[in-house]
């Protein structure tokens, strides 16, 4: 974790405005520089989106997570309030597999290397559907990973055979940015392709939580915050910010040098309205797509791997999270870009997804027939990352800066980007707390 405030007065006070993992980012941020920063939270639990649920006499997360070995800055930030992401994440090499066990497996070493050696390693493929996916790979990187602002995920791969968008780009597009690949924008993919698979050695590994959500990053980042002095306001909502004639603000009344919104959009919106139109209507316009996680159990069970691909909606993936640590028999179907299952109700989600569950393994994957045993949706899961798509800047105005994984940056909505956004608005800060 980088301290970029080192040189600014030491009597600077920050209000950071939510407790998901950008405002947790930023707020060990500045507490590190020796910033007196003040975190407040409408939810009396830290973590945002990505945080620990009762439900159904458990305590779950809130949707299935995962991150990649290229989240460079959410493991910096883990290790940093003394959460050891060895010990917390299974680290396994990217394996896109169906539930027979076939598929695309990365194996050790070079990035570009492994991705060759994976892609020729596909023997079910006609050779010259390995060829063409190769070749289309080596084209973006010639290219720079760059396209237009208004191509799709569906535009870039037009000429890749439908095998290779069905088991490796959809998949791929879904999880990354949970938006359909029709409409997914695919100057943002490739940035994620360009940063999992060919930034270094290790950059696309699987890193699977093996605790709670809660634990991986927001406990342990609450209770280092506490420890180091900043002031934490859980269950309290912000009512209204003003700027003060000092060029400070005022957050409900008490006085700061500066604010970041960590909020969500909306939340942000609403506090930034009466200050900066434009980038409220901005922030307050964004599209969302839900994603739905059914949480199945089925003693005896277990998968071919931790995290599997599946073929045939609704859910794309699911995982035995039994495998990585969890109660063993358990485990979690994810259905990204869930409107129409959203509308359909929970029941409807859940049972569709058990009956995709017994369908799609071999029938020896379940000794009998797995249960329900949650349902949970996440509404405004992640912002729908389609085509030039207009996000807002992290600058609100002077000393008034947003963080959020929405704000416009090479990111789509994920905790990397989330954690990105939060140091990101620190610096932005610093940038004007040391010209005053």
């Amino acid at each position: 974790m980088a301290r970029p405030l080192n040189d600014a007065p030491a009597a600077r006070r920050v209000a950071v405005v939510g407790a998901g993992w950008a405002g947790l980012s930023a707020a060990v941020e500045l507490t590190q520089a020796g910033i007196d920063a003040v975190l407040f939270d409408t939810a009396r639990e830290p973590g945002g989106r990505a945080r620990n649920v009762e439900h159904a006499g458990l305590t779950l997360d809130n949707g299935q997570h995962i991150l990649i070995g290229a989240y460079t800055q959410t493991l910096g930030l883990m290790r940093a309030v003394g959460a050891d992401p060895d010990e917390l994440l299974m680290r396994l090499p990217l394996a896109l597999l169906d539930p027979a066990g076939k598929g695309l497996r990365l194996p050790p070493g070079h990035p570009v290397v492994a991705f060759v050696r994976a892609v020729l390693a596909l023997r079910d493929w006609p050779l010259a559907d390995r060829l063409k996916l190769l070749r289309e790979a080596a084209v973006w990187g010639l290219k720079g990973f760059a396209c237009g602002p208004g191509d799709t995920v569906a535009g870039l791969c037009r000429g890749l055979p439908a095998r290779a968008r069905a088991q490796f780009i959809d998949p791929l597009c879904v999880a990354a940015l949970n938006t359909p690949p029709d409409q997914a924008s695919a100057t943002v993919f490739l940035r994620v392709l360009r940063d999992a698979l060919f930034s270094g050695s290790g950059s696309a590994d699987l890193l699977l939580p093996r605790v709670p959500l809660g634990d991986l990053l927001p406990g342990p980042a609450l209770q280092w915050l506490v420890a180091n002095g900043c002031a934490v306001r859980l269950g309290r909502r912000v009512m209204a910010i003003q700027p003060e004639a000092q060029r400070g603000w005022q957050v409900d009344g008490e006085t700061f040098d500066a604010v970041i919104l960590a909020c969500t959009a909306a939340e942000a919106a609403r506090l930034a309205a009466p200050h900066a139109s434009r980038w409220a209507q901005a922030a307050a316009a964004l599209p969302y797509e839900p994603i739905v996680t059914v949480l199945l159990e089925c003693p005896g069970a277990s998968l071919v791997h931790p995290m599997v691909s599946l073929p045939d909606g609704p859910a794309q993936f699911a995982f035995d999270l039994g495998a990585i640590g969890h109660p063993p028999g358990r485990f979690s179907f994810v259905v990204s870009g869930a409107g129409h299952w959203v509308d359909q109700g929970r029941q409807a989600a859940a049972s569709a997804v058990m009956e995709q569950a017994v369908r799609s393994f071999p029938a020896r994957t379940w000794p009998e027939v797995p249960r329900v045993r949650s349902c949970i949706v996440e509404h405004r899961a992640t912002f729908r990352c389609v085509s030039n798509l207009d996000r807002p800047p992290a600058v609100i105005a002077p000393g008034l800066v947003a963080a959020g994984d929405y704000v416009s940056g090479p990111y789509p909505a994920t905790l990397e980007g989330a954690v990105r956004a939060g140091l990101s608005a620190v610096q932005e800060l610093h940038k004007e707390l040391t010209m005053r």
